[in-house]
């Protein structure tokens, strides 16, 4: 159900002040709507949020989330991780009241046709790709959403012509009754089990393309199974990616060291693999991604080509943040999974430490552990689930004993130092943790910016 066209003098509650939040308060106070801010935490927990929405004359209800501030309200909206079991949520829905979020009025109110990108992994590397690769092309384009940008806040900025780039997470697409009309998934594997199903997560991934038409376009990475099987569902036009240098259709393959677009008939050679800046096969994966969409939007493959030579990542994404006394130190904070951890570990031939820690998202570790147990000079854990994967690595290492040093630390300081006391000259101290960071931080982007200030500390004492 969309939401009423008119805010003005209308009373509605936001939610969760996270980007969404600050996001949603902004848009909504400039169209009149008569806001109230509904979160858990306290005025002086929040205080860069609420400065952020100084003016819109919001009215704070904070300390908990209690019912009557959503049950009064004539839509609720809802930012991305709050809990769909909320109590006062379930009161709202209970009385009828609207629910909706950042994601869902964006869709129902962009002037231009949506580019959608989402994935277990991969989707921001490739969504910044996107950017690069229409920016480089001289293509009027807007990008945000799960990269940490509001949305609603660039809708002044869009035209009928403008390129629209939105990342999305599953939790962004539960609220969603239609598609964006490029839809592309980058794989989808196991993530989030602590708190979805695992047939509730794939179906929450479904929903990208699920709404789609025949005249829409949904791209899949056609290595990854499930991707695989989406493309076989979709109701709209497919492409596919892969690495393997075969595609049934259109699409952008790895043929060899070649980047090959498929159209019709036609092959054309894009660029070489030794192009491609950012390490790992995975992100060679999330370039072909990259070019099946920008190529869709209007970008050209010579400045696809500038665009990724030059491309050097996301912050938090296997990103060099020092190298001292011959220890290379690599942040990549966003492995929240084990999957994810062991695609930063297979991008290095060099020795490594190993970083693990945060909280467990209850997947299988014994992948990771075995590489780890395998690879690694050291392994050091630390955090809520520090015991758990300094067990996992033990337990894979054969024969007992024979593996890495394994060192448990109480925080991500210690887990820094402890490393570089392990390390040696030609080393990599890879920061991959494996697990989410809500056992010390709201979001991985801190848990990064903290081992970064660690290694830049251990830089200065030498």
């Amino acid at each position: 159900m969309a939401v009423k066209p008119d805010f003005r003098g209308t009373p509605v509650t936001v939610v969760g002040l996270g980007i969404e939040g600050i996001d949603l308060v902004r848009y909504l106070a400039s169209q009149g709507a008569r806001v109230t801010v509904s979160d858990s935490r306290s005025a002086e927990a929040l205080g860069e949020a609420i400065e952020a929405i100084d003016g819109s004359d919001a009215r704070l209800a904070l300390d908990g989330n209690r019912a009557e501030d959503l049950t009064s309200a004539e839509c609720v909206f809802v930012s991305q991780g709050v809990p769909p079991e909320l109590p006062a949520l379930a009161a709202a829905r209970e009385r009828g009241v609207p629910i909706s979020s950042m994601t869902k009025l964006f869709f129902e109110r962009c002037p231009a046709p949506i580019a959608g990108i989402t994935g277990s992994s991969g989707k921001t590397t490739t969504t910044a790709l996107v950017g690069a690769m229409l920016a480089a092309s001289d293509v009027d384009y807007v990008s945000g959403g799960n990269i940490g940008v509001g949305l609603l806040g660039l809708l002044d900025e869009i035209a009928a012509e403008t390129r629209v780039v939105v990342e999305l997470s599953h939790t962004q697409l539960e609220g969603l009754d239609e598609s964006p009309h490029t839809a592309c998934v980058t794989n989808v594997t196991p993530n989030h089990l602590d708190r979805y199903p695992w047939d509730a997560y794939v179906a929450l991934k479904r929903r990208i393309f699920e709404f789609q038409d025949g005249d829409d376009l949904a791209i899949f990475n056609l290595d990854d199974e499930l991707c695989a099987q989406f493309s076989r569902e979709a109701p709209a036009r497919v492409a596919g990616t892969s690495m393997t240098g075969s595609l049934p259709g259109d699409g952008v393959m790895l043929d060899g060291d070649a980047i090959v677009r498929r159209a019709g008939a036609a092959s054309i050679e894009v660029m070489q693999r030794n192009d491609v800046a950012l390490r790992g096969e995975h992100n060679v994966a999330n370039v072909l991604s990259a070019l099946a969409v920008a190529g869709q939007l209007g970008a050209s493959d010579e400045a696809a080509v500038e665009a990724v030579r030059a491309f050097r990542g996301v912050p938090h994404r296997l990103e060099t943040v020092a190298t001292i006394g011959g220890v290379e130190y690599v942040n990549d904070s966003i492995a929240t999974t084990p999957e994810r951890t062991l695609a930063g570990l297979r991008s290095f031939q060099r020795p490594v430490v190993l970083l693990l820690g945060g909280r467990d998202k209850q997947l299988p570790l014994s992948g990771l552990a075995a590489e780890a147990a395998r690879r690694c000079r050291a392994v050091i854990t630390f955090g809520e689930a520090s015991e758990l994967f300094a067990t996992a690595v033990r337990d894979a290492t054969t024969p007992p004993g024979d593996g890495p040093t394994i060192e448990q630390a109480g925080d991500v300081g210690a887990a820094t130092a402890a490393a570089a006391a392990r390390a040696r000259d030609g080393d990599i101290v890879l920061f991959a943790p494996a697990g989410t960071s809500f056992d010390a931080y709201s979001n991985f982007e801190l848990r990064g910016e903290d081992f970064r200030r660690a290694v830049l500390a251990l830089g200065r004492g030498g």
